[in-house]
Parts: C-alpha cells; sequence; structure tokens
C-alpha cells in the first residue's frame, strides 16, 4: 500500500463505505431496484484516481515560462490539438489530445490527504455528519446493469464509500491486479471482506446442512440463509459472463500490447474489458504521487511512463471498440502540488490549483477549458471547484445532479450538494 507523509497508509482511510458487514448476497439483494437512466450520453464510466496528489505543472498545466523553480525539470510538448502542450514524458498522451479535454483551475482548500481524497471521490466537500457516496455507488444507483456481472469494480481498491445510499451500493474490490500473460482469477474478489473463497465454503457448509437436516424443517435460519439472492450472488461471480471479463490473459497480444506490463498498464486492461463486458463503473487506483522528495525523479521514472502508457491505452482501445463516446473517463487526484521546488526537489500538497482530464460521455476532446495563473498558484479568474467536475461527470451519464435522494433518517441530500456543470467541456 502507499505510505503518505503524515504516516498514513492507503489502506487506513480507504474502505467500502459504512458496510457492516454485508455480504455478497445482500449486496445484491438490496441492488435489485436499483434505476435506470434514460437518454444519457455515457452508460458507463471509468474513473481513475491518481492517489498521493500529482503536480499540475509536471503534467498537464506546464509552466515555461515561469521562473526555474517553478516551472522545474521538465520541458513540454505539442500534442495534437492545436495551442495544447503538456509534459515532455507524456508523448503517448500528446498524442491522443483530441480525444480528451484538460481542466485547468480546479481549486480547493482541503489540503489532506483524506479529506481531499473523499471530496475528489464524491464531489461534496466532506463534513462530519455526513458520508457521501462516491461517484461509483451513485451509477451504481442510477443506471441499471446486468445481473451476471458487479456493477461497480474497483481495481485493486478505491477510496470511494456507499456512504448515506447503504451498502448496497459499496464496490467490489478485486484486491490485486492482473500480470502479464497469466490468468486472473475473479476468486480474490471481495465486498467487506468477504472473498469468493469465503462465500463458496459457506455454499458448501450450507448446502451440506441442507443435506443433513433436511427433514429437520423449513423455518431453520441457518438452512434458509443461502436465500435467492445467495444463489444469485454465487452464479454471478462465477458466471462464464464474469469469468470471460476478468480473463486478460485472453486478450489478443496486439490489444494487450499498447498497454504495457506495468501494475496500471494491467489494470487499464482489465477497465476496458469490464466496460465491453458491461460493468457500468470501474475505478483504477495508480497511487504514489505524494512526491515530497525526489518529485522529478519519481516522476519521469516511474509514474508518469505508467500513466502515459496505461492511460493512453485505454482511450484508444475504448476508441476501437466504439466505447470511447458510451464511456466516460475521469482523471484526477486528490490536490495539486506546491508551484515553488522545495529544498529537496520535491513539490508539496497544493489545493489551490490541481488539474484533471476527462474524456467520452460528449465532452469535446482537443481542448483546455479553463487555466491557473502564470505561476499555476490558483485559477486565473475564478476557477473550477471538485463539485463543479463532479456535476459534470454525471451530466454525462444524464444522471442529474441536483436529483434529491434521502439519508436513512429521512434528511434530503442532494448528489451534489454545490456545483454546476461545465458547459464548456461539451460540443
Amino acid at each position: 500500500m502507499t505510505r503518505y507523509c503524515n504516516g498514513l497508509t492507503r489502506r487506513d482511510f480507504v474502505r467500502v463505505g459504512t458496510l457492516g458487514g454485508l455480504s455478497l448476497a445482500g449486496y445484491l439483494r438490496r441492488a435489485a431496484a436499483a434505476g435506470e437512466v434514460k437518454n444519457a450520453k455515457a452508460t458507463s464510466a471509468v474513473f481513475v484516481f491518481l492517489g498521493g496528489g500529482p503536480s499540475h505543472i509536471d503534467t498537464f498545466d506546464p509552466k515555461p515560462d515561469a521562473p526555474a523553480d517553478i516551472r522545474g525539470e521538465f520541458k513540454t510538448i505539442d500534442t495534437n490539438a492545436p495551442g495544447v502542450r503538456i509534459s515532455e514524458h507524456l508523448p503517448k498522451l500528446a498524442m491522443m489530445a483530441d480525444s480528451y479535454a484538460i481542466v485547468r483551475g480546479v481549486s480547493h482548500s482541503l489540503a489532506g490527504h483524506e479529506l481531499g481524497t473523499e471530496y475528489l471521490n464524491a464531489g461534496s466537500r466532506p463534513i462530519p455528519s455526513l458520508v457521501y457516496p462516491g461517484f461509483g455507488a451513485v451509477v451504481s444507483k442510477e443506471i441499471a446493469g446486468d445481473k451476471e456481472l458487479p456493477h461497480f469494480v474497483a481495481i485493486p481498491t478505491t477510496p470511494q464509500k456507499a456512504g448515506y445510499l447503504g451498502v448496497r451500493y459499496a464496490p467490489l474490490q478485486t484486491n490485486a491486479v492482473p500480470q502479464p500473460n497469466l490468468p486472473f482469477s475473479v476468486r480474490g474478489i471481495s465486498l467487506n471482506g468477504v472473498t469468493v473463497e469465503d462465500f463458496e465454503k459457506r455454499h458448501k457448509l450450507l448446502g451440506d446442512l441442507d443435506t443433513t437436516f433436511k427433514d429437520a424443517g423449513a423455518d431453520s435460519k441457518l438452512i434458509d440463509g443461502l436465500d435467492r439472492f445467495a444463489h444469485q450472488a454465487h452464479d454471478m461471480i462465477r458466471s462464464p459472463k464474469a469469468l470471460e471479463a476478468f480473463a486478460v490473459n485472453k486478450e489478443k497480444p496486439e490489444i494487450a500490447k499498447p498497454f504495457g506490463e506495468s501494475k496500471f498498464g494491467m489494470s487499464c486492461l482489465l477497465a476496458s474489458r469490464l466496460i465491453a463486458a458491461g460493468v457500468r463503473f470501474v475505478t483504477v487506483t495508480l497511487g504514489g504521487w505524494d512526491t515530497h522528495t525526489g518529485n522529478f525523479k519519481s516522476l519521469k521514472d516511474n509514474l508518469l511512463p505508467q500513466l502515459d502508457t496505461g492511460l493512453a491505452a485505454l482511450l484508444a482501445n475504448l476508441k476501437e471498440r466504439g466505447l470511447l463516446e458510451t464511456t466516460t473517463v475521469f482523471v484526477v487526484g486528490e490536490f495539486g502540488r506546491t508551484p515553488k521546488v522545495n529544498a529537496k526537489a520535491g513539490r508539496d500538497h497544493w489545493p489551490r490549483a490541481m488539474c484533471a482530464l476527462m474524456a467520452g460521455g460528449g465532452i469535446k476532446g482537443g481542448q483546455v477549458v479553463g487555466a491557473s495563473d502564470d505561476h499555476g498558484m490558483g485559477p486565473k479568474g475564478e476557477g473550477f471547484t471538485p463539485d463543479q467536475l463532479a456535476a459534470s461527470f454525471y451530466h454525462t451519464l444524464g444522471i442529474d445532479h441536483q436529483k434529491e435522494y434521502h439519508t436513512n433518517t429521512g434528511r434530503p441530500v442532494m448528489i451534489v450538494r454545490e456545483g454546476s456543470v461545465v458547459r464548456g467541456l461539451f460540443a
């Protein structure tokens, strides 16, 4: 797990919402009534979370004319979108810039990893009295999915929570990433720690009990524990369709090769297969962006090559499958990093300026929306908030971000508490 500067690991605050011991069967039971969104531009989404907070200046918002201690060590390169330049260490994404939009000048004030992560994964500023549902939970609730497939898959885990929507909309986590040329088993998938192995042991035990005590009476809670939702859960996770969706080793070599062999690249390959199979929402996490020291070495030697290869291949693959227009791709971290390079060749937390990438779902590619000031200190003009990114994301899926839900106590809450759609993103 990635350890942050404050000593916490991602595991310390990556939780599957307020799950309370829900089994996969319970998850399916409570998801049975999920509604369908009409007239949506996109019908699925991939959310790429860059955990730790990537430097906006060293990625998609470079400042080549700023002083050296701000612009950093990297040069910029042209993209295939006229007038758009990004870091020299993102050459593959530069050649795909016509497929995505860059949102610059995003700003907020939460400089801690945990709160920033909650904010950017839900779209509403965290408050102590309420846990907001993450994007995947809302999409799972609003858009009906294939009954043979999980609706919300996290590769390998996600900080997104079900929040006040309840455990029925929590993610299924793979807890691992595929390895090149090897089968990727769904057996490690879990919901609140209950893996397929655990489920099948329970399934066998109750089956044995059913056989042994079949004449003991129909009201036994043990025997009746495997209701139709339990059987559906088992059938789903072991269904040929699910197994095929997760079988990245069956991908043709010419399709798999562009993704590379990094964990992130292989995760992106799996994400593409899941979307093609009919999964509604997939998260992919690439951590390690908390670069207080050795920022440029970490980015150049590790993080940027992984991001460049994996994300470019994901966009290209979705496009080749004819799925990019119906799949929203949203890439963001929890904040940006300080414009001024520190004494350890690093950059520190900086929520006042950050950027995001968005593609698909009616988003106009090949453009930059918004801007930061000349030194990347903050927005140039009013800028955008994470709430506006969230509203725009939901807009691509035909989901009204102002739709009102109710907590279990009856409290009315909008999907996105504040914010509006960034109209400039759309053609």
